[in-house]
Parts: structure tokens; C-alpha cells; sequence
């Protein structure tokens, strides 16, 4: 008898821990929207408006263009929770920018994949394009404090990484 006044109290727990889980991945997937959107606004507010109109920044796996810059930057939407990337995908310019929020367990594979594109573009420009070289061998890779892993490679990337740095990291 004791056992049936259990169940009831059972089932109450089980619902209670069912809804907390799902209100628990509804609040994860409203902060990875949040977190892409602060890094959208944080690569646009660190660029002039020239780039910004002419390379546009992503930030969802429905993209049409997200597996081509998924591929170029050796990640996939599995390896990110949450992520704005800003990549030339023509091979006469070394411009890519990516905030990306790993997935868990995916830190090293997207550091691998970045450093891969990285070591890429520098090969492509090593022979020709000088000035798109150095920008290519200054590129800078660098997980910041919150687990973001930011890249940048572009003109004056010193400055660029550290404004799209603050931004994310006061997350303002």
C-alpha cells in the first residue's frame, strides 16, 4: 500500500524534472541565438560599412551558403552551439572573421579547423599577393574568457579582434 502513494508522487517528480529539462533547453537555445546575435553585432560594429554591405555575416546552419563556409572553415554546424562567420569565399582577398561558441567537447576540433583555414589562406597568398599574405600570416586565433574561440583575418586585426573582444566579452 505504501508503494501506490508513492507512484503518484513519482509521477509528480518525473513531470516537474521533464518540464525543468525542456525549459532548461529552451532557455540553452534562446542564449545560443542571443550569443549569435551578439557576435553578429559585434563583427558589424567592428567593420566600416563597406564590408559590412559587401560581406555579409552568418549566422545559422539554414543558410544557403553555410555548408560552403562551414567546409572553408573545416567546422560543421554540430561542432557549434552558437556562431557569426564573415568569410571572402573568393580566393583573391585573406578576410575571414568567426566568433564560434563550440559545441561541447568541440573546442579542439573547431580550433583545428581555423587554424587549417588559417594555414590555408596563407599557402594560397604565399606565391602571390604579398599584402594579402601578411594579412593571412597575422591572422590572429584565441579562445577568449566566456569559451568563445574568435579568428580574425583581416586588415588592421589587432584593433578588429579587439573591439569585436569587448563586445563580446561585456556582452553588450
Amino acid at each position: 500500500m505504501n508503494h501506490l502513494k508513492l507512484l503518484p508522487l513519482l509521477l509528480v517528480l518525473s513531470f516537474a524534472t521533464s518540464c525543468t529539462s525542456t525549459q532548461q533547453a529552451q532557455e540553452t537555445a534562446m542564449s545560443n541565438e542571443a550569443r549569435a546575435q551578439l557576435y553578429q553585432s559585434a563583427i558589424e560594429e567592428a567593420r566600416d560599412q563597406e564590408l559590412n554591405e559587401s560581406m555579409s555575416v552568418l549566422t545559422s546552419s539554414e543558410d544557403e551558403t553555410a555548408e560552403l563556409l562551414f567546409s572553408m572553415l573545416g567546422v560543421s554546424g554540430e561542432d557549434m552551439q552558437a556562431f557569426a562567420l564573415s568569410v571572402s569565399p573568393m580566393n583573391v582577398k585573406a578576410y575571414g572573421i568567426a566568433a564560434i561558441y563550440p559545441a561541447a567537447g568541440k573546442e579542439q576540433t573547431v580550433l583545428d579547423g581555423l587554424n587549417g583555414f588559417i594555414d590555408q589562406q596563407r599557402q594560397n597568398f604565399e606565391l602571390y599577393l604579398a599584402d594579402q599574405y601578411d594579412i593571412a600570416n597575422q591572422a590572429r586565433l584565441e579562445t577568449l574568457n566566456d569559451g568563445t574561440i574568435l579568428m580574425v583575418m583581416c586588415p588592421d586585426q589587432d584593433t578588429v579582434f579587439d573591439a569585436i573582444r569587448a563586445k563580446i566579452e561585456t556582452g553588450a
